[in-house]
């Protein structure tokens, strides 16, 4: 089990549900076709979470593209994702870190073989999701509709506030450091 994987699935979770939240604020008729793009986006890396979940695990999947022709509704979508997202939680808890370096062989849906450890599917799921996320906030952001915070620091802190209280005060000549103090930041 790798904690910092374990990390990195809470933070895909809150993270969709924070852009799901903030997706379910678009008006329906007005911003339709934004909506329609940010849903084929969503869609799209669930669909290649559950093409990755099904390689894990040795068996099949009935995806011939890494999208679906029909677009789900946000409702849909939505509790795709999280129970997705849920998949993935319970999977890194049971899996062992012998399992994570286990290399395995699959077919991509355009025919193409691929060969990649456990670890590296895992952390191509959760990359590959952080990427389309962004896409959608770039959508957000030409509505002028602010994007949900969707970083991994931002995430740790909000999920452990105590995280804020470690290491005391701040050394005082870091805090001064500027990008030209070289020595501040060299580790010789």
């Amino acid at each position: 089990m790798s904690m910092l994987l374990q990390k990195l699935y809470g933070y895909n979770a809150w993270a969709n549900t924070d852009l799901f939240d903030k997706l379910a604020t678009l008006d329906q008729e007005h911003q339709k076709a934004e909506l329609h793009a940010a849903l084929r986006l969503a869609n799209h890396y669930y669909v290649v979470a559950r093409i990755f979940a099904a390689h894990l695990c040795g068996v099949a999947h009935c995806y011939t593209s890494d999208n679906t022709d029909e677009t789900p509704t946000l409702g849909e979508l939505r509790a795709a994702i999280t129970s997705s997202d849920q998949w993935y939680v319970d999977y890194l808890q049971g899996v062992s870190p012998e399992n994570l370096t286990e290399a395995v062989p699959f077919i991509f849906t355009d025919g193409d073989k691929g060969y990649m450890t456990r670890e590296e599917m895992l952390t191509h799921v959760a990359l590959h999701g952080g990427y389309h996320r962004g896409e959608v906030g770039r959508l957000l952001w030409q509505l002028s509709i602010t994007p949900p915070w969707d970083i991994f620091a931002g995430f740790l802190h909000q999920s452990e506030p105590e995280r804020r209280q470690q290491g005391g005060a701040f050394p005082s000549q870091m805090r001064n450091a500027g990008p030209s103090d070289r020595s501040a930041c060299d580790p010789s």
